[in-house]
């Protein structure tokens, strides 16, 4: 069956909110201190990883149309301590994301007082999901090409006038597969397409034939004109201390005057990535208390309670580099089960070879164990706390259950 080149375009469309995010407006900072200019061809590796863990997703979507993403692709496929562990990978990387694009919207919306401006980000997203909104097709569209025009007019103003020479430059070759590491989670929103929630409408296998790598590499050379504009103009060394690297570009550049336009970019890029970093949560959250991993009688609000909660958390305990390198490395454990689950799927479910799952589970671990230590070792730590404690939690809820079968449900009663 064949489909419209419209159709196409709109799920890229669809997709795009969800990847341009934190990683364009906030992620060169802490990459240039890293890799300098080698930033941008680690982009390349960044993008590859994602685009086979993109294929993984959308495979095993079709394969398991009713479950609740890659916690429920892994459960079904690996078993339940694997699965448990890629939602505690998933959670963790999900509210660091969110500590990380609501950190960036506070630093490009309210400068003044940025942490006020992420969490009333946080709260205001997620009444907007409590209240029903959702990112439609067109919504999406409209959303896509306002921030794609406000980075072109960055870009060119970055290219537009000689910058002041540099003092200094930071980064080293050695850091590269690390920022490839750290710049994965720019792409990581892919799932909004790959991996649709329940009552969205899955999109066919010949949609995402095209959609998938025109999605990636829309956002790869999007992430790749960005950076090189930004390090064109500042310079690795002084974008490595800048908390807003596309408004200082612009300042640098002699065009103040579209700094608003970027503030409101980066608010819009700010809901769209949150709403969606905030809904897979939730369907993760979701899926552990369906399976018993967490308790069953917690409503749709109280999950939402508990991911809003985490997520404020973690804005106020992290700062936004740490945010962004633990998002990224919380994403590549979770994308590393997913993909070693996609490697054993039956090949009547498969839309590409199992050879992309296999190069996508190993990016992703290379990727991860590159990072730097701290991330990592807040990434092992959370990933080990949150599968003992979903560990503890079911073994609880199995000891109460079979105690309350044991007991009599009457006691008799004297005459």
């Amino acid at each position: 069956m064949t489909h419209t080149p419209r159709e196409i375009v709109t799920t890229v469309a669809l997709g795009l909110p969800a990847v341009l995010g934190a990683g364009v407006f906030a992620g060169f900072a802490p990459a240039a201190g890293l890799a300098g200019w080698w930033v941008l061809p680690a982009l390349a590796v960044s993008a590859l990883a994602a685009l086979c863990s993109a294929f993984s997703t959308a495979d095993q979507s079709r394969a398991y149309p009713d479950v609740g993403g890659g916690y429920g692709y892994v459960r079904a496929q690996l078993g339940v301590w694997p699965a448990r562990m890629t939602a505690s990978a998933h959670l963790l990387g999900r509210c660091a994301m969110a500590a990380a694009v609501a950190s960036m919207f506070g630093a490009y919306v309210v400068p003044d007082q940025p942490m006020i401006g992420a969490l009333a980000l946080v709260v205001a997203t997620a009444l907007l999901g409590a209240v029903g909104f959702r990112f439609t097709s067109g919504v999406s569209v409209l959303v896509s090409v306002v921030v794609l025009g406000v980075l072109a007019l960055v870009v060119a103003a970055s290219f537009s006038i000689a910058p002041v020479p540099s003092v200094g430059e930071t980064g080293t070759p050695n850091e590269l597969v690390g920022v490839a590491g750290l710049m994965f989670m720019a792409f990581a929103g892919f799932e909004r397409i790959t991996a649709p929630h329940r009552g969205e409408r899955p999109r066919p296998v010949s949609v995402l034939k095209i959609a998938i790598p025109v999605l990636i590499g829309l956002s790869f050379v999007v992430y790749l004109a960005v950076g090189a504009g930004v390090l064109r103009q500042l310079g690795s060394a002084r974008l490595a201390l800048s908390p807003a690297p596309l408004r200082d570009a612009l300042v640098a550049a002699d065009s103040a005057a579209l700094v608003p336009l970027v503030q409101i970019a980066a608010a819009v890029a700010g809901v769209a990535a949150l709403h969606f970093v905030l809904t897979s949560a939730h369907r993760t959250l979701t899926g552990l208390a369906e399976d018993g991993d967490l308790p069953t009688r917690l409503k749709p609000g109280a999950l939402t309670l508990v991911v809003v909660a985490a997520s404020a958390l973690a804005v106020v305990l992290m700062p936004l580099g740490t945010a962004l390198g633990v998002a990224a490395c919380g994403t590549l454990f979770y994308y590393a089960f997913t993909n070693a689950s996609a490697r054993v799927l039956l090949q009547n479910d498969r839309t590409w070879p199992m050879r992309t799952a296999c190069l996508g589970l190993g990016l992703s671990v290379l990727l991860a164990m590159s990072m730097p230590v701290p991330a990592m070792l807040i990434s092992i730590a959370g990933l080990g706390i949150g599968t003992g404690l979903i560990g503890l939690t079911s073994s609880l809820r199995a000891s109460l259950k079979e105690k309350r079968a044991a007991s009599p449900q009457h006691t008799p009663q004297a005459r």
